[in-house]
């Protein structure tokens, strides 16, 4: 059952909005309700605080109206817990109350609905809103690609290996008729991608390179690019137990990679799009990866193996130098790639880091608008020192543990060309526990922020 459908008649649940702060409105609200109701509501004792809920019935028992405390500052969480709690049906938010943002609140209704059903049974249906057409049309794709995100970030390693993403890339593919091609196993070696095999080749399930192209030749480049290490055992400088367990959403960037490509085509954004998908497992086995290798990139740089378990930086570098090569208006790349963004910003503000000011600006409204938030780290150039090697040009790490975030972000930079804007987001992929609109799993973070930035770019052109 979907969570929003169009709005066809006003025949439905009202959903009656009120905030605490609002005396007035409250007041407003208890005189058009019932003796009864208004009986039931002190009874219950509502108080209008975001998150309180109060159901009413009508003279013949049936529900008929919700009142729902909210807070107007917070649009997108505002609904998210009530498909999953108010008794199935169909509702509609009433005119009378406070006037939320309409797209936020229903997409925040629709997150609210999502469960992840691939290896047991829904719960149970979600209530369902009621919106407009405009609404409806809007957020459906943005609902669709953040489905998709949750998908892939909850589903095993099992059943989500690099060649499960070669075949959700050429799922996607096939829906918008795009070309894609990929190099498995030692084709890395012969066409120059030394650090995606360098990573993968320890595990049984060959390491890959997926591209995607799709649009018009005229059109400027854009070039997207997901870490997809599906599994991220830290190779032979092996996690703890505890630091292993979530490691299946180490691919979480190539999930936002993967719908954020989806997003662009849907909406026919006039882009000539390259979509580049590293997926590999950093498995342990005699063959895998040592401590204080040197590993020659597809860059010509020389890097010294200083830990391997600072592998995403790695398997990025051989994409974002092939990505490069096609000299694109604008790159992109999303990864699960430090947990030093995490200590830094915590598991919610995806790190983002630009070479561009004005791109950098303009994804923070961005995230600030479509209520998807993002934080600006510095490219500290200084902190490149931390990076040294003495035997290689540089190293994919250091002995520091300081500003670890902005080191990997500088390891990064370097694959890309003076002058080439370049945005990167260190996003968590993960909701370690449920709230409203955020079910605990996989979660997409930064992705609707970066559509709208690429939406606001292109589509003047």
């Amino acid at each position: 059952m979907p969570a929003l459908i169009e709005l066809r008649s006003n025949n439905r649940r009202a959903l009656t909005l009120i905030e605490a702060t609002d005396v007035t409105q409250l007041a407003a609200t208890r005189k058009r309700l019932s003796t009864a109701q208004r009986s039931w509501l002190d009874e219950n004792r509502f108080d209008a605080a975001p998150g309180s809920v109060c159901l009413l019935a009508d003279e013949h028992g049936k529900l008929a109206r919700v009142i729902v405390g909210v807070d107007r500052k917070e649009p997108l969480a505002a609904l998210a817990a009530l498909p999953m709690s108010l008794p199935q049906g169909e509702y509609v938010v009433a005119a009378e109350g406070v006037a939320l943002d309409p797209q936020l609140a229903a997409l925040g209704w629709a997150l609210g609905a999502y469960q992840f059903t691939r290896y047991r049974k829904a719960k149970r249906a979600p209530a369902t809103l009621a919106v407009d057409a405009k609404t409806l049309a809007a957020l459906a794709p943005l609902i669709e690609a953040t489905g998709l995100v949750r998908d892939l970030v909850n589903t095993p390693t099992e059943d989500m290996g690099p060649k499960h993403l070669a075949d959700a890339v050429k799922q996607l593919g096939k829906t918008h008729k795009a070309k894609v091609r990929e190099w498995v196993g030692d084709e890395l070696l012969e066409d120059n991608f030394p650090t995606i095999h360098a990573v993968g080749r320890a595990s049984h399930r060959p390491p890959r390179l997926i591209e995607l192209s799709w649009g018009k030749v005229s059109d400027p480049k854009l070039v997207l690019v997901g870490k997809g290490v599906c599994f991220d055992t830290g190779g032979l400088d092996l996690k703890p137990s505890d630091g292993m367990r979530w490691m299946k959403k180490d691919m979480g960037g190539a999930a936002h990679a993967i719908a954020l490509a989806g997003l662009v085509m849907q909406a026919k954004l006039p882009v000539r799009l390259t979509l580049l998908i590293p997926a590999v497992e950093n498995s342990v086995a005699g063959n895998a990866m040592r401590p204080g290798e040197v590993v020659v990139t597809r860059a010509g740089f020389s890097v010294e193996i200083d830990n391997t378990d600072a592998e995403g930086r790695l398997v990025l570098c051989d994409a974002l130098a092939y990505g490069a090569e096609q000299k694109p208006d604008l790159i992109i790349d999303f990864a699960t790639l430090t947990g030093a963004a995490r200590v830094a910003l915590g598991p919610d503000l995806p790190a983002l880091f630009a070479n561009d000011d004005t791109i950098a600006d303009e994804a923070l409204a961005c995230g600030r608008t479509v209520a998807d938030p993002l934080w600006r780290l510095p490219l500290w150039r200084p902190y490149r020192k931390m990076l040294e090697s003495y035997l290689a040009d540089f190293a994919n790490a250091g002995p520091s543990r300081h500003a670890g975030a902005i080191t990997a972000a500088l390891y990064m930079e370097r694959f890309i060309p003076e002058g080439m804007p370049w945005v990167h987001l260190d996003t968590y992929a993960w909701n370690d526990g449920d709230r409203p609109g955020r079910p605990r799993g996989g979660e997409a973070m930064g992705l609707r922020a970066i559509f709208a930035l690429l939406q606001n770019r292109y589509r003047s052109r």
